[in-house]
């Protein structure tokens, strides 16, 4: 029999005078109130009631028993209401892995409201370009950019980014502008060495036709924000995802290439371990990526 129920039954037994009224507040009937105290005894090997028609009587055991069951089931009412009121209010450490450009540039405001808005949680991050194994790391949730392998995760997308061909515009004054992205062999590629393409670069023309640019690739990073450095300084064609270019290309100070071509579409997500007991901390963390975000084209 369920032993913390068995207790219960017990304490309900002696505060309430009778087996039957126990019964009652349990919702089952005396009999079964009688056969879970019962099962105490026995298992205990000591009488912890007298039993009579009309009233019960503790043991001189069974009235040190019920204190100590007493204080036992007041623990765990009083687990169970911060239980409940941590789901209501978000509270402890938030652990999140993510990408470390794409945060530094974007998660910055989100995670300053978040921790404005609830007092009682902290924020641990941890930010890497490679792929962090959620559950073997201990986090609560991942900031995944780019296709999800199939997995028993559940993820939120809240944004998307676009990839983009780039270089500065002395580099493409002095080496000319790519019409075809054949063309892109005889320049200085810049690759992403963490993306899932790597040195390989697509593009699709307006009938739909994709094309993938392979080859040698002139410098390869971990960290995209080293690409831009030396895109910037006229280093060679970069090509990266929009979050971090667009600024750049909206300034000028670098150029699209290959402008009649579309590219990749990054969905941005947060992904965390279930759906099912998902915390508050997690859950209003999610929400206000969505609410800041809002499924916007970085």
């Amino acid at each position: 029999m369920d032993r913390f129920l068995g207790l219960s039954v017990f304490v309900a037994a002696v505060d309430h005078g009778s087996l039957a009224a126990a019964a009652r507040q349990h919702g089952m009937t005396p009999s079964m109130a009688g056969k879970h105290v019962a099962s105490i005894e026995a298992t205990l090997g000591v009488r912890l009631l007298h039993r009579t028609t009309r009233k019960l009587h503790l043991t001189e055991i069974g009235h040190d028993y019920y204190q100590r069951s007493s204080v036992i089931l007041s623990a765990l009412d009083e687990a169970d209401r911060h239980a409940i009121q941590g789901q209501d209010q978000p509270r402890g450490v938030l652990r999140i892995t993510a990408p470390s450009t794409f945060s530094a540039l974007h998660l910055g405001a989100p995670v300053a409201e978040y921790t404005r808005r609830y007092p009682d949680v902290s924020v641990e991050m941890n930010l890497e370009d490679r792929f962090v194994d959620i559950i073997e790391g201990g986090f609560d949730l991942a900031i995944r950019i780019g296709s999800l392998p199939d997995s028993s995760l559940v993820a939120r997308r809240f944004g998307e980014s676009k990839m983009a061909a780039c270089a500065a515009p002395s580099y493409l004054d002095k080496h000319g502008r790519p019409t075809d992205p054949a063309d892109l062999r005889r320049f200085d590629r810049l690759a992403f060495s963490r993306s899932t393409s790597g040195g390989d670069w697509g593009f699709t023309d307006r009938s739909g036709k994709t094309v993938t640019v392979t080859g040698p690739v002139r410098l390869r990073a971990d960290n995209i924000q080293m690409l831009l450095a030396v895109a910037l300084a006229g280093g060679g064609i970069a090509y990266g995802p929009t979050f971090v270019l667009g600024d750049y290309l909206a300034s000028g100070a670098l150029e699209q290439v290959l402008p009649d071509y579309s590219t990749e579409s990054l969905g941005i997500h947060a992904v965390y371990p279930t759906t099912r007991m998902l915390g508050t901390k997690v859950r209003c963390f999610v929400d206000l990526l969505e609410e800041r975000l809002g499924n916007a084209c970085l």
